[in-house]
C-alpha cells in the first residue's frame, strides 16, 4: 500500500477509544476514523440489518472522490495485499522513488 499515492484509514462504528486501544494493540500507522451513531456506514450503504451492525468493505475512491471500486469480500488475513494488487489492477500511480 506504500507503494501507491493513495491515503488510507479505516472507518468504525466503535468508539474513539476503543480504536486507540485497538490501533496501539497492532502498532497501526493509519488513522481509524469513529462512526458511533453509524451515519457515514448508512450514508455508504454498509450496514446489514436492523440493528445496523456494519459489513466490511472496502471502498476504492479516486482524487476526483468518486468510487472506483468496492471490495465486498474483505478476508482481514490478506487484506493490504488485497488493497496493492486492486491498486495495481486500477492503474493507481505509485510513489517515484
Amino acid at each position: 500500500m506504500r507503494k501507491f499515492q493513495v491515503a488510507y484509514f479505516a472507518v468504525s462504528c466503535d468508539s474513539v477509544e476503543t480504536h486507540k486501544k485497538f490501533a496501539a494493540s497492532l502498532q497501526l500507522d493509519y488513522p481509524i476514523l469513529s462512526d458511533p451513531d453509524r451515519r457515514a456506514a448508512q450514508a455508504y450503504g454498509v450496514t446489514s440489518n436492523a440493528k445496523g451492525l456494519p459489513r466490511r468493505w472496502t471502498f476504492f475512491i479516486g482524487a476526483d472522490g468518486k468510487i472506483l471500486y468496492i471490495d465486498k469480500k474483505v478476508s482481514p488475513h490478506s487484506h493490504g495485499a488485497d488493497c496493492a494488487a486492486k491498486l495495481a489492477e486500477l492503474g493507481v500511480a505509485g510513489i517515484q522513488p
